[in-house]
């Protein structure tokens, strides 16, 4: 055994968070098996499934559906569930209760925030400036809120956001980790630089909610959307959510008014007047099956000792230990880490260039190591500490020096 393997025996022994990992359901890793999927670092696109979903899956549809069948809107708490799951998604991106409303996905989230945004920022602003390196939708929906407000749009990379304000910003939409690289962008200084100028801050979360803390109350972000499928565990096609904070409520105008957002949803009135509060964010009937697979699978933070900054902390030493690993095992110049070595500056993941990356990733599927390809050149290892330990590290290092040799 390495002196690297050993070491992640004490690492493991030592995990506050590794009985977590019992509450998720993963296949056993085997070198001997080649097509055993035994290293999971794919949790940055699709989380593992926790345990306890499918019983919960089983009693929303035999039971809430199937017998007490439209009694479940009251009885089964249904009609809450958007604002009841967003109030336990709350503690884990530093929001109080009563800000975050789930349901839809982010992409439709993104839509009501930026076009919301410009309607807060008021007259005489203009301009939406939005992250150049984002992922691909956010800049979809970005162009056409621009053109559907009136905007002009200015793509700017992260760096570039403090320079780029000026009396003309209406909004600023920003990704808070780098899909790509895993890049972890600083939402205090830059959502700081945004209010400075008078604009309005749209933070996107997919890839850090559930991963490391993200302080929107504390630090006075004004709108946020994430998905709920990557670190929370939601399941594939989870409904995302929008945060909405408190004093902005009462003024945020959403693009999208439907019935489960009025005031009265069921005084049929020809005429829209919003709910209070985040409930605003929300427009049609919620997807029941989904939406409460989530709340299922947001069981897995109720542990003790299970705190988002106990997350985050294995997390950096996951991603440490993963960099060196490789480092030992993989051939010098053959691979090359696009993720920030600080600290400051990391997501949750770790990409590396290589050359022939679509191969090799399936190479590394093929003898149990998942993680993804991004085209054109990077190997994508995604890190969930709730059930991920040093020993999957070591093993996916050990196994990429093999594959790539």
């Amino acid at each position: 055994m390495s002196e690297l393997a050993v070491e992640a025996e004490k690492l493991d022994s030592a995990d506050e968070l590794a009985g977590v990992r019992a509450q998720f359901v993963l296949d056993t890793a085997s070198d001997d098996a080649a097509d055993a999927v035994g290293v999971y670092l794919d949790g940055n696109s699709l989380g593992a499934l926790p345990a306890g979903v499918p019983g919960r899956v089983e009693d929303v549809v035999r039971r809430q559906w199937g017998e007490l069948r439209i009694r479940s809107w009251d009885e089964s708490g249904w009609w809450t569930a958007p604002e009841r799951i967003g109030d336990r998604i709350a503690p884990l991106v530093g929001a109080a209760t009563g800000q975050i409303v789930v349901g839809d996905s982010t992409s439709v989230n993104v839509f009501k925030a930026l076009v919301g945004a410009v309607r807060l920022a008021g007259e005489g602003r203009d301009e939406i400036v939005v992250d150049a390196t984002t992922f691909p939708t956010d800049g979809y929906i970005a162009e056409s809120a621009a053109r559907m407000t009136g905007c002009t749009l200015r793509p700017v990379t992260p760096a570039e956001v403090p320079g780029a304000l000026g009396d003309r910003t209406a909004a600023v939409l920003l990704n808070h980790v780098d899909y790509r690289t895993g890049r972890l962008h600083d939402l205090p200084a830059l959502t700081a630089a945004a209010h400075a100028a008078g604009a309005v801050v749209v933070w996107d979360l997919c890839h850090s909610a559930g991963a490391l803390p993200v302080g929107l109350d504390e630090h006075g972000v004004d709108l946020a959307v994430g998905c709920t499928y990557k670190y929370l565990n939601g399941g594939p096609g989870s409904p995302a959510y929008l945060y909405v904070r408190r004093s902005l409520q009462d003024r945020f105008d959403s693009p999208l008014p439907g019935w489960n957002s009025h005031a009265e949803p069921f005084g049929m009135r020809p005429a829209y007047e919003p709910a209070a509060g985040a409930l605003r964010g929300r427009v049609g009937t919620p997807d029941i099956l989904s939406m409460l697979a989530l709340e299922a699978a947001l069981e897995v933070w109720d542990g003790d000792g299970v705190s988002i900054e106990a997350v985050r902390a294995k997390s950096l030493a996951l991603t440490d230990f993963f960099l060196r690993c490789v480092e030992s095992y993989v051939p010098a110049g053959r691979v090359e880490s696009v993720t920030p070595a600080a600290h400051a500056e990391r997501g949750s993941q770790v990409a590396l260039r290589c050359p022939d990356a679509g191969d090799v990733m399936k190479r590394l599927i093929e003898r149990g190591v998942v993680g993804d390809f991004r085209h054109p050149d990077v190997l994508r290892f995604g890190f969930t500490p709730l059930y991920i330990g040093f020993a999957d590290v070591e093993r996916a290092a050990r196994v990429l020096g093999d594959v790539v040799r």
